[in-house]
């Protein structure tokens, strides 16, 4: 047990934010904190880290945080650069210093031993003892990376986005946003025992968290996650805390299992109360028929101890569910094609991608791609907010569009919810203002708030709310999910899902993507690609397995086709009369047929074991070692190649033997 928490609660003002706190940390174990907005999971990170103190309490309860030893913690908003006009590589190596003193101290060990060596005057004991310490300083050396630290910087520079000129730019030459995810890569390289991260991948692009998902998989210390990304904790965690009606408990596994399990302890809760509320029920009416009976009083004590020494069962606690809704149907239908783009120059000062792409009534694209390649300014340019820098864009017949921009979790108004709405839409009276408003979470006195007063998320909702009044056909919508808890992004997909109009929207949040999208608009190297199929095709295309899984299904196709032929040909055999020997002929035909089964079997060995060597290569490829070492990935995802073009060549020759042999038969 690294680290511990018991009986805790936490107050931020006047309010109990956590209560009954019993959190733990164990050895190397990748734990998720999941909860909704404003349930307390950044106030758990702030108590790991000693921002924030245990509430004192006068209790008959154990009130601890216990520490095995002195571990170190990194939390991401404690790194805040304290001198702006230095270097970002300046500012990085900061976190090297462990490693360069160890370096320091190990050269100077072996320099001494070698002159011993060399020289026949060293004190036994002291060279022991040098020695000693060497082996510890290089075995430690090496577990904290001091043999690739160098390589490993640079591959965060680079999957955060930052060249090797970008090194020795000043800090304070960077936006905010790169400005943290330099912090994140400072606190990575730091290798701290605990790493607390909060949303980390909120602004990161696809490839970039995939890159994280590997490394926080691999990271040899502990790892605590707050994050709505699912998929993200699905590849990472093993363990899950929810935070539900301010309490914490513990679930084995990741976030999918933990759904599972949650659910599974629910019902098995709700069918053992109700079972016991039904014994009870069925005593307490017997205690009542006969209580008054002479002859019966014993069994009637009898039963009320009963009732009285049960382990009652409490009421489960019903899933906290509660979410926006709207379940509208747009005013008009389009026509059949609602979108053409043609040679469209995205940009400001410069053309970033040029998009050729039609879409259609109820299609559902999704835009992914690297940031800064222009997938918001496409939307952007789409809703007449940038002028195009060349090419057209025109929308379809009846086409009336709902955009949501990511900027308006952002948005800013001295008014209250109730009046900002009403002002959108003046003709609507007050019922159904309140009504439109309900069905967004802003009911009772939460119209009355200000709405510069409001969280990401509730500027969000109310932004969806405003949309979704115009019932429009036709939704353009850039990062709708972001500030979103995981019931929100839930609630969002099912009113996608049953949206009988279109839908074009960009995310990086890939679970968002797989269950929305029909087909992908991939912004990727300057090039923009239309592919005609979803997230789950485009991910099994590009790790290589799509074509492999296909060639699989023909290839047992194909085997139980020979099979059966073969079968059949027996059935055949024996079902016939006796023919008469045709002597040569035939020992030739049987010669051949022969011939042509054993190389059939040789080669039919050959694909299982070409399979075999192929996923041993991509077993390969999720090997900690290799992890930074871009050269040897390269190396193995080429020998990866090479078999599946091989095992291609095999199963061609296969079916041309099937084929040889069918025909002989």
């Amino acid at each position: 047990m690294l680290y511990q928490i018991s009986n805790g609660a936490v107050e931020l003002g006047a309010e109990l934010i956590l209560k009954k706190i019993n959190f733990e940390i164990r050895d190397t174990e990748k734990i998720a904190v999941v909860g909704r907005n404003g349930s307390g999971k950044t106030t758990l990170l702030k108590l790991i880290s000693g921002e924030v103190d245990l509430l004192k309490r006068d209790s008959d309860e154990d009130v601890f945080i216990a520490k095995a030893g002195n571990p170190e913690i990194g939390y991401l908003k404690q790194m805040a650069f304290e001198d702006n006009t230095i270097t970002v590589d300046q500012e990085i190596r900061k976190v090297f210093h462990k490693i360069h003193a160890m370096q320091d101290r190990m050269e100077t060990l072996l320099a001494k031993m070698n002159d011993e060596a060399a020289n026949s005057n060293a004190d036994e004991e002291t060279h022991a003892r040098e020695i000693k310490e060497y082996t510890a300083l290089q075995e430690e050396f090496e577990s904290i990376g001091g043999y690739y630290y160098e390589k490993e910087y640079e591959t965060m520079l680079r999957q955060f986005g930052f060249s090797v000129e970008d090194k020795f730019r000043p800090l304070n030459e960077f936006s905010g946003g790169q400005q943290t995810k330099l912090a994140f890569i400072k606190l990575l390289l730091s290798k701290p025992d605990v790493l607390l991260l909060d949303e980390p991948t909120n602004h990161l692009d696809i490839s970039t968290i995939e890159w994280l998902e590997g490394y926080l998989k691999n990271y040899k210390k502990a790892v605590v996650i707050v994050s709505h990304d699912r998929m993200f904790l699905d590849k990472i965690v093993d363990v899950v805390y929810e935070i539900e009606y301010g309490v914490l408990k513990r679930y084995p596994g990741n976030y999918t299992k933990f759904m599972e399990t949650k659910r599974a302890n629910y019902e098995k809760q709700k069918k053992d109360y109700e079972l016991q509320q039904k014994e009870i029920a069925r005593l307490e009416m017997i205690v009542e028929k006969y209580k008054n009976t002479p002859t019966k009083v014993a069994m009637t004590r009898s039963k009320l101890k009963q009732i009285e020494h049960m382990e009652k069962i409490e009421s489960p606690d019903r899933f906290d569910t509660a979410t926006f809704h709207a379940n509208f149907k747009p005013n008009r239908e389009t026509g059949k094609e609602v979108l053409r783009v043609q040679n469209l120059q995205i940009g400001y000062d410069k053309v970033l991608s040029t998009v050729n792409m039609e879409q259609f009534r109820k299609q559902r694209i999704g835009i992914i791609g690297g940031n800064g390649l222009g997938k918001s300014t496409f939307l952007k340019t789409l809703v007449g907010q940038i002028p195009p820098l060349g090419g057209e864009a025109a929308f379809g017949y009846q086409v009336d569009i709902g955009y949501f921009d990511q900027k308006m979790s952002q948005y800013n108004s001295n008014k209250t919810v109730l009046d900002d709405f009403w002002d959108e839409y003046p003709t609507l009276d007050r019922t159904e203002v309140r009504s439109s408003l309900g069905a967004f979470m802003f009911s009772q006195d939460e119209v009355f708030k200000n709405v510069n007063m409001l969280s990401g998320g509730e500027k969000v909702r109310l932004a969806l709310c405003k949309i979704f009044k115009t019932k429009p056909n036709f939704l353009i919508l850039d990062e709708p999910t972001n500030h979103m808890d995981i019931v929100g992004k839930e609630s969002l997909e099912a009113m996608l899902r049953d949206f009988p109009g279109s839908v074009l929207f960009v995310s990086h949040d890939r679970y968002f993507i797989k269950q929305i999208a029909d087909s992908l608009l991939v912004f990727e190297d300057g090039e923009v690609s239309f592919l005609p199929y979803g997230y789950e095709e485009y991910m099994e295309r590009k790790n290589g397995t799509y074509a492999a899984a296909v060639d699989r299904d023909i290839f047992a196709a194909k085997d139980a086709q020979a099979k059966a032929a073969k079968a059949a040909r027996e059935a055949a055999k024996e079902a016939a009369p006796a023919q008469p020997q045709k002597g040569k002929e035939s020992y030739a035909l049987g010669k051949e047929i022969s011939r042509l089964e054993k190389k059939l079997k040789k080669t039919e060995e050959q694909i299982s074991e070409l399979e075999e060597a192929i996923e041993a290569k991509k077993a390969e490829l999720l090997l900690p070692e290799y992890a930074s070492s871009y050269s040897k990935l390269s190396e193995i995802s080429a020998e990866v190649e090479e078999l599946e073009m091989k095992l291609l060549e095999v199963m061609e020759e296969w079916e041309s033997l099937d084929q040889q042999l069918s025909e002989l038969s």
